[in-house]
């Protein structure tokens, strides 16, 4: 584990496997850590070099008061790659991490990146006044602006545990393995309240259908039935992207927001013939 400093002097925990070649960078989602990625790190780390990192306000990194943007995210990404001064990366994100690379790709363009995989988020969360009905299906948008103001009006005090494994159940269907919540809550306790609302709120409030309507770079939009994401809604992303590829695990395979975790042989699998 190593750290490196951002643009603004926060210390940010990182984990480079090392070796040659293009690295794979792979971005957390919401409340999770670098620690998402482990049997990914574990099963391909022999044959290539993966990063993980830890956004601010998570996991190992610094949690400051400060910089719980989404935009903010994508630059501390940049100032990771700049620090590592790889010339070439193949992205993955899950969730809020691919809304990340989202950004990463409206501030700083394509020119880094030589793949894109993209892992179970909506391309808009938040249902506004002026969406017609098919965009509401489409993005898959959960929630009004009225209940992203309550739910992060209710996250503003600390979470216990029976909270936390509720949120992890709603993004998923059928049963989650106690060693896999027990890990997952346990992830999420790193982060505090205070950087948890400001970012929910930033992350619900962006639109991304423009952004992916340029990215350029061959394209992977992995979805899985019975998460709270709908299936509908990545196939959507993958229209949105020129080229884009979709994979959409069914249940027995998977069936929640982190199929990677829940079956991370049929998720390296399909991660390692995409980027080959």
């Amino acid at each position: 584990m190593q750290t490196f400093t951002t643009n603004d002097g926060v210390a940010l925990s990182f984990s480079d496997s090392g070796g040659d070649g293009v690295p794979l960078v792979m971005l957390h989602g919401f409340q999770q850590t670098k620690e998402a990625f482990r049997h990914q790190v574990s099963a391909l780390a022999d044959s290539r070099r993966i990063i993980t990192l830890d956004f601010r306000g998570h996991g190992e990194s610094d949690k400051p008061r400060r910089g719980y943007r989404i935009s903010r995210f994508a630059m501390d990404v940049s100032g990771l790659l700049e620090h590592l001064q790889v010339p070439q990366v193949d992205a993955l994100g899950w969730s809020m991490g691919a809304s990340v690379w989202w950004s990463y790709i409206d501030l700083f363009g394509t020119g880094r990146l030589r793949r894109l995989v993209m892992v179970d988020q909506h391309s808009a969360i938040t249902v506004h006044p002026w969406m017609t009905d098919r965009e509401k299906i489409e993005t898959g948008a959960l929630w009004d602006v009225a209940t992203v103001d309550t739910i992060v009006e209710a996250m503003q005090q600390p979470q216990d545990d029976e909270q936390l494994r509720a949120a992890i159940h709603g993004a998923c269907t059928g049963e989650v393995a106690p060693e896999l919540m027990q890990f997952m809550v346990g992830e999420m306790r790193k982060t505090p309240s205070y950087a948890a609302t400001r970012l929910l709120y930033d992350h619900c409030a962006q639109d991304w259908r423009d952004v992916l309507a340029r990215i350029d770079v061959p394209s992977l939009v992995i979805g899985c039935e019975g998460s709270h994401v709908s299936a509908a809604s990545q196939r959507y992303v993958a229209e949105l992207v020129p080229g884009a590829r979709v994979h959409v695990f069914a249940p027995p395979v998977a069936s929640s927001h982190f199929p990677f975790l829940q079956n991370p042989g049929a998720f390296n699998e399909v991660l390692a013939e995409f980027l080959g």
